[in-house]
């Protein structure tokens, strides 16, 4: 691999790190780099899901003061994430590849709108929490366990999925409370499809320890420092990636 290549993958790492934890997409920045310097789409898919997941871990610690109390509540929704999770690595690997190209544009437009209209979503969670008090039932957890599926089998997007299914059920928590539990989610779903992608499809392996180690140092910036980022701009930079992935794809 070429030096600058290495570096290109090692910088979107740390980018698709520190973004996966303030607001969840991180994979598109990460996955249309691969994609850029040749990598087929499966296999830029599932070596960017295993590249992820220290990320993710690195996002969690970071957030550990707002994940204190939810331990039950974690436990509960870790399962419909964790099914889903599954049931997605296992219809990427079943589905044929052609097919994953031919689905991944429309999930990457929908991932765009998401990230475009994530203010909207914000306003419309601080309003629901201000005037509701209520708790998760069976519609929630249904709903983060068709998030899992999404995220097993392609994962754009899937954080800003995650905070207005939890936001919406759990009107009574801040929205960083939220957004930690988000994290552990979307990283207990990277981490059951990383698994089973480790064993029963090809990684390329190089990119995804540069990807690992730079969403390291991205998930812990992101947890400490990631907040003061202008997020019209953040959101920006990610519309333009994605809108790149689509053209590459097509």
């Amino acid at each position: 691999m070429p030096p600058l290549h290495a570096l290109a993958i090692f910088a979107a790492g740390i980018a698709a790190g520190g973004i996966n934890t303030l607001v969840g997409s991180g994979t598109l920045i990460t996955f249309p780099i691969l994609l850029a310097f040749g990598y087929a789409p499966v296999t830029a898919n599932v070596s960017n899901t295993v590249g992820l997941v220290p990320g993710s871990v690195a996002g969690a610690v970071g957030y550990r003061h707002e994940l204190a109390g939810q331990r039950a509540r974690a436990l509960r929704f870790a399962t419909a994430s964790t099914a889903g999770g599954i049931v997605g690595a296992v219809l990427l690997l079943s589905l044929p590849a052609s097919a994953f190209k031919d689905i991944v544009p429309a999930f990457i437009v929908i991932a765009l709108v998401l990230i475009v209209l994530q203010p909207r979503i914000g306003r419309a969670l601080e309003n629901r929490r201000r005037r509701v008090d209520g708790h998760p039932g069976p519609l929630a957890m249904v709903a983060v366990f068709a998030t899992g599926i999404y995220g097993g089998y392609f994962g754009a997007a899937q954080g800003i999925m995650l905070l207005a299914i939890l936001g919406l059920s759990l009107p009574t928590e801040t929205l960083q409370r939220v957004n930690a539990l988000k994290v552990v989610l979307a990283g207990l779903v990277n981490l059951v499809a990383g698994i089973i992608f480790i064993f029963a499809a090809h990684v390329a392996w190089l990119p995804a320890l540069l990807i690992a180690v730079g969403s390291i140092i991205g998930g812990i910036a992101g947890a400490r420092w990631g907040r003061r980022l202008p997020p019209p701009a953040l959101r920006a930079v990610i519309v333009v990636v994605g809108i790149t992935a689509i053209v590459r794809l097509v």
